[in-house]
């Protein structure tokens, strides 16, 4: 297999087995968390599957797009930063509703960081085809 289709089918992947993962949490949200959560830790929460969701798609967006243009470090970047600002972001939201660990607020930021970093590098990848 070549790089392309490596590249493709390592984001493709992970861009599927997180938004199983998305919906997994937002079910047990749903229905374990609910009684046990303020509305306020609640909202956290939400807001961690919300933008898991979102970027478990960009992932499959980086995959797709890995299948149509030649593979170049931005485009690989976008996908690592994507992938790891989802494990920063959204795990840092888990875990502060899910424990209300507070200074876990100062990690998530770092996650958004990631995030714009990672949907910059993917235009720039394009961009440069």
């Amino acid at each position: 297999m070549n790089e392309l289709n490596v590249t493709a089918k390592l984001f493709l992947l992970l861009g599927s087995a997180n938004a199983a993962l998305a919906v997994t949490l937002g079910a047990f949200g749903a229905h374990a968390l609910k009684a046990r959560l303020d509305d306020a830790l609640m909202k956290v929460y939400q807001t961690g599957i919300e933008y898991h969701f979102y970027h478990a798609l960009g992932l499959i967006l980086v995959g797709i797009i890995a299948m149509n243009l030649p593979v170049n470090t931005w485009l690989k970047s976008a996908g690592w930063m994507m992938f790891l600002g989802i494990i920063l972001f959204c795990g840092s939201l888990y875990l502060l509703s899910i424990l209300n660990l507070r200074w876990l607020g100062m990690i998530t930021p770092l996650g958004g960081l990631l995030f714009i970093l990672s949907w910059s590098s993917l235009f720039i990848a394009i961009a440069k085809d």
